[in-house]
Formats: C-alpha cells, sequence, structure tokens
C-alpha cells in the first residue's frame, strides 16, 4: 500500500482560548480528494489552515509525507503544500501574470520553466485573456481565479516536489455555475496527477460530487467522515445544519444531491 500524504491523527486545535477542533483525524493519499462541510463555525477554515502550519496542534499530530509538519523547513514544505485561502488581500497593481508567479517564489525552476506554467495555469483557469491586466482592476470572481492559478502553479509540476498537496478554502465561494464546474474540473485533473486535496466547501452536491471522501464537521468535532453517499443523507443534513433536506442521486454522476425545504 501506497504511503499516505497527509496523516492527521487525533488533532486538537485552540483559537481565541477556546477548543475550536477536537480529536479529528484522517488520512489522505496521492490523488485523494477530501472535501470538509459543516455549518459555519464548525472548525473548517481552522482546520485548513493548520495543516499548512499557521496553527501549531494543542493536541494530536499531522505528518506530511511521514514527517511532522514542523519538522519540514519552510522553503521545502511550500514546495509541496498550498493553499488558497477564503480572502486573498493584494492592492497592489500587480499585473495577473505577476500574481500568479509569485507561486513559483518556493522554487528554483528558472525564468523559462516559470513563464511556461503561468501560461499553463493561466489558461487552466480561463483567465488567459486577463494576463496583463492590473488585478486591482478585476472582478470578485476574476481576483479568485487568478488567486487559485497562483496556488495551482505553486505545486503543478511534479518533478518539482515529489509528492503535493493542495488545500482549498471556499474556492468557488464568488464563482458564476460555469466557472465552478471549469475550477472543480481542474482540481479533479490535479487529483489525477497524483495531487492529493483538502477542499472546504458549502455547497454540498458539488462536494459530493467531486471529492473521493467527505468530513462533515459540527463545533469542532467529526459527525461523519467516508464516502459521499456515506455521509451525504438527509439525517446527517439535518444533524448539521439543524434544516429539513431531502437528497436525491444525480443522474449523470450518481452521487448525492441536496434538495433545500
Amino acid at each position: 500500500m501506497t504511503a499516505p500524504i497527509l496523516e492527521v491523527e487525533a488533532l486538537s486545535l485552540r483559537a481565541g482560548g477556546r477548543t475550536v477542533v477536537e480529536a479529528v483525524g484522517f488520512v489522505l493519499a496521492a490523488g485523494q480528494h477530501l472535501a470538509v462541510i459543516g455549518p459555519n463555525g464548525a472548525g473548517k477554515s481552522t482546520l485548513i489552515h493548520a495543516l499548512i502550519g499557521d496553527l501549531a496542534p494543542a493536541a494530536g499530530a499531522i505528518r506530511l509525507s511521514g514527517r511532522t509538519l514542523a519538522d519540514w523547513p519552510a522553503r521545502e514544505r511550500a514546495c509541496r503544500v498550498a493553499l488558497l485561502p477564503q480572502a486573498s488581500a493584494l492592492n497592489f497593481p500587480f499585473t495577473v501574470a505577476e500574481v500568479v508567479r509569485l507561486g513559483r517564489g518556493p522554487h528554483a525552476s528558472g525564468s523559462v520553466a516559470d513563464r511556461r506554467i503561468v501560461g499553463q495555469t493561466l489558461a487552466a483557469c480561463d483567465i488567459a485573456h486577463l494576463r496583463d491586466r492590473p488585478y486591482t482592476r478585476l472582478s470578485g470572481g476574476e481576483k479568485q481565479r487568478v488567486q487559485l492559478a497562483r496556488v495551482m502553479s505553486q505545486i503543478w509540476r511534479a518533478e518539482d516536489a515529489g509528492e503535493r498537496l493542495l488545500l482549498l478554502d471556499e474556492p468557488v465561494a464568488a464563482l458564476d455555475l460555469g466557472h465552478q464546474r471549469l475550477v472543480m474540473q481542474q482540481v479533479a485533473e490535479l487529483a489525477a496527477q497524483g495531487v492529493a486535496i483538502v477542499s472546504v466547501l458549502h455547497d454540498i452536491s458539488l462536494a459530493a460530487r467531486y471529492a473521493d471522501r467527505m468530513l462533515a464537521l459540527r463545533d469542532g468535532r467529526t459527525i461523519a467522515a467516508g464516502t459521499p453517499a456515506e455521509v451525504v443523507t438527509a439525517e446527517r443534513m439535518q444533524c448539521l445544519f439543524d434544516t429539513h433536506t431531502r437528497v436525491i442521486t444525480h443522474p449523470d454522476s450518481h452521487t448525492p444531491v441536496v434538495l433545500h425545504g
């Protein structure tokens, strides 16, 4: 069996003087996509930031490729792990291409290779036509796709770092339906190339369609974990969100779809 890229063992996290994630655990192998779902305040974003090393565990452990996350030198870790946060504050008038190239900072791959990778990620996110546009003049959805291209450029090539992990916190929140599909399909292509992915998604149906595994959190604790079919049930949605839903099966993907009301 292939060794996992990411191991989270009995992880507890504290912020603001209180425990916000308690005894959460999972294992993620190359090419797997884990979607984390749950209501606001469930600890989803806190978990994501702990996985990149922004928050030290209060208890438990996070291991990347068999080594405790804290044991990785910052540059080596940055070559392997990329995070798209919910919000990316950037107020300098960099061009779109310059913003995306920031993702190549940890690498020593050379300007020729970096330009090629920037071009490929711009195309993948459908923003090649914006490459010379000032970032500050973009719409919210366009900025989101630029930031996604930036983090994709950071872990684009296996030859740069080997095992790679992509962390996404609400990657499609500002996007229209067409670009939501484009982004999630691109994420699926990265997974097919061996990138391990952890995403936080509010759209449960979208998460169920594109993720291999799901982790449902409420009040920082695991309510359910497993395949989308195992996690996304009407009973679990009631438990997570305190609202009545109906869960049906998508006729094409055969994945769960949550209907409200």
